[in-house]
């Protein structure tokens, strides 16, 4: 699905969708989740609150970060990398929830990689008008996992591009609950987020949040 006209768009109902060979939009997947996802993030947010990181090239970035599991990212002048502990306050990052690895795992095996087992999640924050410029996630140890990216609150406009940032992209329209899972040969695919429209959600308010599970160490 491409879509340039984001107003017009509208939950889907094909409640799975292959971008790639070995990836997936699992529409409201986390849906069941939720009562239990959202006391969960406050409790991360209290133990390690959202902040906006620096680029190694001094950039803030717009999107507002924190983590939970055995490794954190985060990036500074040094570069990007991940870490043990928490920079702010030197404590280890908050626990991984119980839920969280239950949603992760559950995704990652429906989308065909069993026994995913993540060590870090990162939890993103948008607001309107903040956006993620195309990356590669490669600050990993182990590329064999897939990577398992949640959506709650406002809808945004996923791209999903090639192995190179040159690449034709697919605008992807993520909705309160979807999940896209992508590895095997998608792993390194460039993927971002283009700037968040205007919107509301009864639950998150004007915010998008993100959690990405990931394979880290």
């Amino acid at each position: 699905m491409n879509l340039d006209l984001f107003d017009t768009l509208e939950p889907s109902d094909n409640r799975q969708q292959q971008l790639a060979q070995d990836a997936f939009v699992l529409r409201g997947f986390a849906i069941p989740y939720v009562p239990e996802l959202l006391p969960a993030l406050a409790a991360i947010q209290q133990a390690a609150p959202f902040r906006h990181l620096v680029t190694p090239g001094g950039l803030r970035m717009s999107v507002a970060l924190t983590n939970c599991g055995r490794l954190g990212w985060t990036s500074d002048r040094h570069g990007y990398r991940y870490t043990a502990t928490d920079p702010d306050s030197g404590r280890p990052w908050p626990a991984m929830p119980a839920v969280f690895l239950r949603l992760a795992q559950a995704a990652a095996a429906q989308a065909g990689f069993d026994a995913f087992m993540p060590d870090a999640c990162l939890v993103n924050r948008y607001e309107p008008g903040t956006k993620l410029s195309l990356h590669q996630d490669k600050d990993e140890q182990d590329y064999n996992a897939p990577i398992v990216s949640v959506s709650l609150g406002i809808p945004a406009l996923f791209q999903f591009g090639g192995h190179a940032r040159s690449d034709k992209t697919e605008r992807v329209p993520l909705f309160h609950g979807d999940v896209v899972v992508w590895g095997g040969v998608d792993r390194l695919r460039y993927h971002g987020v283009l700037p968040l429209k205007e919107g509301q959600h009864p639950l998150l308010g004007r915010q998008r949040i993100n959690f990405t599970f990931r394979k880290a160490g």
